[in-house]
């Protein structure tokens, strides 16, 4: 069974997807696409940067949907299917361009809106984000409690857990891990996503996603919000409760694994849920799709 993984924020680089469009016209398209969806040319600041506009939120999270929707493109057009679909966040919506839920440009104009979203929530609500490392999901869910306002916000693969709450809250998780051995970085965010600090990023979203109509998907989409597939009537509450709760990527590879999965094809910038799987489990097969040289090695995983 294969699993199709789409990466969310924090996966963006400079450069992404220039060497596919430069090959590839299906890659080219899905980008000018996106510009025209968006109504500005977002394909620049994704080949060009500078670096300091593609990571803000309102630009990185479309650029990373357009980057993995021209992988999918590609790789589709070299033979990849799939039986489940899932991302990481963010990934979620890549996902469900997958799953033919939702067309492309709606889906960009979405996370467009989404990104918008979160960042003036993360404006209007300054906090931060943690990764807790070596614990177990209990232990870190009760070293985030304890600290006070802060939030497990992913749980990514055994032994790595990230924390999410106001920036006093952070600090206080820090000292405290600190003062007992293990091991917690700070990470360079905009905000403290899947926390309750981004429920008014949930409240502007929600008339967006209510005017999407979702449909049946194939293949079938697996979300790690709940990490259970997931049916049309049920990918808009599962988006909106995606931003104040945490991204169960962990708990979703699980019950992939347990329907059969053993090989998994990451579309999209970067190796980092590969990674993630891998520590999951160890016998995945993983392939990763981000340029041209992707492309090597495809049938193999599709036999």
């Amino acid at each position: 069974m294969i699993v199709l993984l789409f990466p969310g924020q924090g996966a963006q680089q400079v450069g992404m997807g220039r060497e596919l469009a430069g090959a590839f016209p299906v890659a080219a398209d899905t980008f000018a696409e996106a510009n025209e969806a968006l109504g500005y040319d977002i394909t620049r600041i994704i080949f060009e940067g500078p670096e300091e506009d593609l990571v803000r939120t309102d630009v990185c999270q479309p650029a990373i949907l357009a980057m993995s929707v021209a992988c999918l493109r590609v790789a589709r057009d070299h033979g990849l299917g799939g039986d489940l679909a899932m991302g990481h966040s963010l990934g979620e919506f890549s996902a469900l361009v997958a799953c033919g839920s939702i067309g492309f440009a709606e889906a960009i104009r979405l996370v467009g809106e989404r990104g918008a979203a979160m960042q003036a929530a993360g404006e209007a609500r300054p906090g931060t984000m943690a990764a807790i490392l070596g614990l177990s999901d209990e232990e870190a869910t009760a070293l985030c409690m304890e600290s006070g306002d802060v939030w497990p916000a992913n749980f990514n693969c055994p032994g790595q857990v990230v924390a999410s709450g106001t920036k006093d809250g952070i600090e206080r998780l820090l000292v405290s891990a600190a003062d007992r051995g293990i091991k917690a970085t700070q990470l360079r965010v905009g905000g403290a996503f899947h926390s309750p600090l981004m429920e008014p990023a949930s409240e502007r979203l929600a008339p967006a996603l209510e005017a999407w109509d979702p449909q049946p998907p194939s293949p079938l989409f697996l979300s790690t919000t709940t990490a259970q597939v997931e049916s049309a009537d049920r990918m808009r509450p599962v988006l909106l409760d995606q931003l104040t709760s945490p991204v169960r990527f962990s708990q979703a590879v699980e019950a992939a694994v347990a329907m059969g999965a053993d090989r998994f094809v990451e579309l999209g910038p970067g190796r980092v849920l590969s990674g993630l799987v891998k520590r999951t489990k160890r016998d995945a097969v993983l392939h990763q799709v981000s340029g041209p040289e992707g492309l090597d090695g495809l049938a193999a995983v599709m036999s």
